[in-house]
């Protein structure tokens, strides 16, 4: 996956991001930027337990996506 080898300069190599831990699926894109506008708000506390709800184990979920 290209952002696990952060061969894309943005978000994921400035941030060091290499894990997929937590998403959400939309019907159109206006309900993503929304959700993406709420969340984005949110405290990182009530981000984490957001994933560790749905992903206790913050296992890669990146994993389940490779063909």
């Amino acid at each position: 996956m290209p952002f696990q080898t952060h061969a894309i300069p943005e978000f994921t190599a400035r941030y060091n991001v290499d894990r997929l831990v937590y998403f959400e699926v939309f019907e159109n894109p206006e309900a993503a930027i929304v959700r993406e506008k709420q969340l984005k708000k949110w405290r990182r506390a009530w981000k984490v337990e957001l994933i560790e709800r749905e992903n206790p184990e913050w296992r890669d979920l990146a994993e389940e996506f490779v063909p």
